[in-house]
C-alpha cells in the first residue's frame, strides 16, 4: 500500500506538470511582440509614414548601397612596393627613393601623389595619366631631418606620410591636377605608403632594388628631356634648296669636271 501511495503521489505531479499548458508562454510572447508591433504602427502614424507589413523590410536602393560599401574597393593600379618607400637613411641629406606605378585597369587613369610633408618632399612626376598597362617610375624626393636629442628615426618615419590616388579618365587627355577636385567623388585611394629608412652602409635586396629602380627613372627621364631629332630635310637660305640636291649636284659637277681632264 505505500507503494501505491508513493506511485499515486508520483503520477499527481507528473499531471500536475503536464497540467501547464504549453501555449502560455508563447501568448505571452505573442502578447508582447503585438504590443510593440502596435507601438510601432502608432509611431509610424504619428511621423507621417504608412504602416507596412514587414517593417524590417529596406528599400532596394538602400540595400545596394549597403552592399557595395562593404564590397571591397577595386584598385586601379599596381604598385611596386606595394605598401612602402624606402629611403636611404642620410641625416642632414635630400635623399631619393621610387615605386613603379602601372594601370592595371582597361580605362585612361589618372594618378597623384600627395603627402602630409609638402615643404620636404616632393614627387618627380607628382602626376600624371596613364593609357592601360602603361606603367612609369617615379622618384620622390625627401630631406632628411637631424635627430634631435632623443628622437629615433621611427619618430620621423610617423611624422611624414604619402598617399596615391586614382580617377578614371575618359580617353588620353592632359593632365590638370584640378581633375581631382572636379571629381572629388570618383576618386579612390589606391594606397597609404609608409617611409623605411634604409642603412646605404649595408647591402640589403631593397636597397638593391631602389637603386635599380631610380637608374631606369633617371635615364626615362633623360629621354623626355632630350629634344626630338629633326626628321625633316634641312633648308638652307631663301631659294629652298635642299642640302641633299646640293651634294648631289655638287658631285656630278665634280664628275663632268674629271671627264673633261681625260678627254685633254
Amino acid at each position: 500500500m505505500a507503494v501505491a501511495g508513493q506511485k499515486s503521489d508520483l503520477d499527481g505531479k507528473v499531471w500536475s506538470l503536464c497540467s501547464i499548458p504549453f501555449w502560455q508562454n508563447g501568448n505571452v510572447s505573442s502578447s508582447s511582440g503585438s504590443s510593440s508591433t502596435a507601438i510601432h504602427r502608432v509611431n509610424e502614424q504619428s511621423n507621417g509614414h504608412k504602416p507596412t507589413e514587414n517593417s524590417s523590410s529596406y528599400p532596394s536602393g538602400k540595400v545596394s548601397f549597403i552592399a557595395k560599401s562593404l564590397l571591397p574597393t577595386r584598385r586601379r593600379l599596381r604598385l611596386d612596393p606595394s605598401n612602402k618607400l624606402y629611403f636611404p637613411y642620410e641625416p642632414g641629406k635630400q635623399v631619393k627613393s621610387a615605386i613603379e606605378i602601372q594601370n592595371t585597369s582597361k580605362n585612361h587613369v589618372a594618378f597623384k601623389f600627395q603627402t602630409t610633408a609638402p615643404k620636404s618632399c616632393y614627387m618627380r612626376p607628382p602626376g600624371g595619366i596613364l593609357a592601360p598597362g602603361e606603367s612609369i617610375i617615379a622618384t620622390v624626393f625627401k630631406f632628411v631631418e637631424p635627430l634631435e636629442n632623443n628622437e629615433k628615426p621611427v619618430d620621423q618615419k610617423r611624422r611624414v606620410k604619402f598617399k596615391i590616388v586614382s580617377l578614371k579618365v575618359k580617353g588620353n587627355m592632359d593632365y590638370v591636377p584640378e581633375l581631382f577636385d572636379e571629381q572629388r567623388e570618383h576618386v579612390a585611394v589606391e594606397q597609404i605608403l609608409q617611409v623605411v629608412f634604409l642603412d646605404p652602409q649595408h647591402s640589403n635586396p631593397a636597397l638593391e632594388k631602389l637603386f635599380r629602380q631610380l637608374a631606369v627613372a633617371e635615364a626615362a627621364t633623360e629621354v623626355r628631356q632630350k629634344p626630338a631629332e629633326e626628321t625633316d630635310p634641312k633648308v638652307v637660305g631663301e631659294g629652298l634648296v635642299i642640302d641633299e640636291w646640293k651634294e648631289r649636284r655638287e658631285r656630278y659637277l665634280a664628275k663632268q669636271q674629271v671627264g673633261g681632264v681625260d678627254l685633254v
